[in-house]
């Protein structure tokens, strides 16, 4: 008789014979995504298991008083990222990686890249960050009558025409992120329909962008002085499944300068990190949503019909499918989070305690389910950066308390997590309470939720709906991206369909309800927030900016 050893072995070797196999066949997919803190690399299987990945890490940067990522640290990190994944398919499974099956990048939406017709960067990038284009939201929400955020490309590139800027007259193309990765790798000038919806708004009847808006748009006197068309510096809009073009072979080097990836390979139309949040939690179905938080947060629906008012604090935007969704975005999540687990961190390892990421954010998680419901009176702030939600074209982290507040660690932790849900919280409540937008399940993905129970549980009071976390919550938007690459090979079937049948037929979750109690707490705290706002707004003014800013 086996050993039971001696069977995990087995096992164990046949599966890794199995997806050394699909390695070297290019039965794979590959998934590249660019965050805000990490672009990170994942290649799956035909049956979507994650195989390897890697990552590398970067920081946005304040240039001339704007947030930005040099072109040299995209490619530097996609290089890292991809050089890491492929070290790990080697050590692995002793493949060295050549073929990909199809693959697919993905990454923050919105934002400025735009370039002259000689392919050159006219500015540096602009991200989603920057919050300096409230004149242009405002001017273009009341032109569409449609919201227009600060974020949006569109709103980039006209306060930069109001600014009278030199470079304008130059501008030949302008794409995301995702859209500038995809373009150098494949020549193609195109954009996933879901990424292309926070460039400009899309309709969802045609899946192109909204003619009469374009029209509109050209025929501003600001506009018109220049000799290029909008319709000709937007990239065309792709839905999922669409012919994107093939990794060239400059493209393949471009990725991997050792010379070992072959090109051809089939690319996916290139997405934002909402439309592979919405993949990764089989969210793209009507009255669908998900929960995607990292160091920015949205939270989305898929809308059944337009909504019946303009909103400021809402954007529309598309599934990769291109179906409407209604997104609320907050610019701020984990960065504060962040900042004081490094406090913690430090002081354990002074008393002598050295303790794992996993095991310190699980340790102060867990104190905050055990505080008062309301956080005991204390107020946190979470803003690193500006945050349109509230209000603030700056950021400025704040923790504070009244005399009377009940100042204890599982408060302190609490009032952390709450005020992290907060901003978002603006946008949902006008979904659901004022829009009467129907939820059937809304979906939690990101690190966040890979501390059992904790966010669900928090999340679930701030928007008073059952929270669910799948098994895929930690695999993130690249997992997703690899998904929507492998779609390539199943377009017979719908986006939706293709996850429910292929995807996700056996997937786990677990589902947290909202406890009455955590709920009038967090409505407590959520008016406290609210009502003290101009401690945020004093900070803004009073605290000076640093240009290195964390």
């Amino acid at each position: 008789m086996a050993h039971i050893h001696d069977v995990l072995n087995d096992h164990h070797d046949d599966s890794t014979s199995e997806a050394a196999s699909a390695i070297h066949c290019g039965k794979t997919s590959l998934g590249i995504e660019f965050g805000s803190t990490r672009i990170k690399a994942v290649l799956i299987d035909e049956q979507y298991r994650t195989l390897a990945n890697g990552d590398f890490e970067w920081e946005n940067k304040l240039d001339n008083g704007l947030w930005t990522y040099s072109l040299e640290d995209v490619w530097k990190g996609a290089r890292s990222a991809y050089a890491a994944l492929a070290a790990s398919v080697l050590s692995q499974y002793g493949e060295r990686l050549k073929h990909i099956g199809t693959i697919g990048f993905s990454g923050m939406m919105h934002g400025y890249l735009a370039f002259d017709k000689e392919g050159n960067l006219l500015v540096p990038f602009r991200t989603w960050r920057n919050t300096n284009t409230s004149q242009a939201h405002k001017r273009l929400s009341e032109l569409f009558q449609y919201n227009i955020p600060e974020r949006w490309s569109i709103a980039h590139l006209y306060q930069a025409i109001l600014n009278k800027e030199e470079h304008v007259s130059k501008v030949a193309y302008m794409t995301t992120l995702s859209g500038y990765v995809h373009w150098k790798l494949t020549g193609r000038k195109v954009l996933g329909i879901g990424d292309t919806s926070g460039m400009f708004p899309i309709n969802p009847e045609t899946k192109n962008f909204e003619s009469a808006m374009l029209d509109a748009f050209e025929k501003l006197p600001e506009v018109a002085q220049y000799d290029w068309n909008i319709k000709d510096v937007l990239p065309e809009p792709l839905v999922a499944g669409s012919e994107a073009g093939t990794l060239s072979a400059e493209g393949a080097l471009l990725l991997d300068p050792t010379g070992n990836l072959e090109a051809g390979s089939p690319l996916a139309p290139p997405e934002g990190d909402a439309g592979t949040g919405m993949v990764a939690t089989n969210s793209v179905r009507v009255r669908t949503g998900n929960v995607s938080a990292g160091t920015s947060i949205f939270a989305m629906v898929v809308l059944e019909h337009k909504l019946a008012a303009l909103h400021s604090e809402i954007d529309v935007v598309t599934t990769p499918a291109g179906d409407l969704a209604g997104m609320s975005h907050a610019n701020n999540f984990t960065s504060d989070l962040n900042a004081w687990a490094r406090v913690f961190s430090q002081f354990a390892e002074l008393i002598g305690v050295t303790l794992k990421t996993d095991e310190l954010y699980a340790a102060l998680f867990n104190a905050a389910l055990t505080g008062d419901p309301d956080a005991g009176g204390l107020i946190n702030y979470c803003f690193y950066s500006g945050e349109f939600l509230a209000g603030l074209t700056e950021g400025r982290p704040v923790f504070a308390r009244g005399p009377e507040s009940k100042m204890n660690f599982a408060n302190f932790m609490r009032a952390q997590l709450f005020s992290a849900f907060a901003p978002v919280t603006i946008g949902m409540n006008i979904l659901v309470k004022e829009e009467h937008v129907k939820v059937d399940s809304l979906i939690g993905h990101g690190g966040i939720f890979t501390t059992p129970k904790v966010a669900q549980k928090i999340l679930a009071a701030a928007f008073n709906t059952p929270i669910t976390v799948m098994s895929t919550a930690a695999e993130g938007g690249a997992w997703g991206m690899a998904v929507l690459a492998d779609y390539l090979k199943h377009t017979d079937k719908p986006l939706e369909q293709y996850l429910d049948d292929c995807v996700f037929a056996d997937a786990q979750s677990t589902t947290e309800t909202p406890d009455p109690k955590d709920v009038q707490g967090f409505e407590v705290f959520f008016d406290r927030f609210m009502a003290s706002l101009a401690i945020e707004k004093k900070a803004v003014e009073t605290i000076p900016l640093e240009e290195d800013g964390e």
